[in-house]
């Protein structure tokens, strides 16, 4: 970094008149509020969370195996305890510290996706049940939902369309 380089604020780059000159003083402003992120902290973060969720999702299905579940009902049980755990750390406030702490680690799995859906609802739950919480549940996690089935059907589509020309 230039150690000449000022701290600028966003008057300065507005009462400037000469285009390249703004066009640096905005460099040096942008550059000055711009939060700076250690990338290997992050990436221990992301991983130190999502390995404690995995974690957490591995000793719940040991639990439900031993109390009598298949493998495969234990699983599900599973899922179903870490949405709920995840709505609950939504509405409590807990899950936005976790994410802000372990970022993609905690965003990632499916407690992630729980989350983008429990936030607008309770954001938005002062507005009504319909048009709060049924208008806006789905602002995050909609666009998901919405391309995940287009995308399968598409790629159902194709599949069977080779299916028919016997290349599969």
């Amino acid at each position: 970094m230039n150690s000449n380089k000022k701290n600028v604020d966003i008057s300065d780059v507005i009462r400037e008149k000469e285009v390249d000159k703004r066009n640096e003083l905005y460099k040096q402003y942008v550059e000055n509020v711009t939060p700076k992120h250690n990338m290997y902290k992050n990436m221990w973060r992301a991983f130190l969370v999502g390995g404690l969720i995995c974690m957490l999702g591995q000793i719940l299905i040991n639990i439900y195996m031993n109390m009598g579940a298949s493998k495969e009902d234990a699983q599900m049980y599973n899922m179903i305890t870490l949405i709920l755990l995840s709505v609950i750390f939504t509405g409590t406030g807990l899950y936005a510290k976790l994410a802000k702490y372990g970022g993609a680690g905690a965003l990632v799995p499916i407690t992630g996706f729980a989350n983008s859906v429990a936030s607008p609802a309770i954001e938005f739950k002062k507005e009504g049940q319909v048009f709060g919480i049924g208008c806006k549940i789905f602002t995050i996690a909609g666009p998901v939902i919405l391309y995940g089935i287009f995308t399968s059907w598409v790629l159902g589509l194709i599949y069977w369309v080779l299916k028919m020309f016997g290349v599969m």
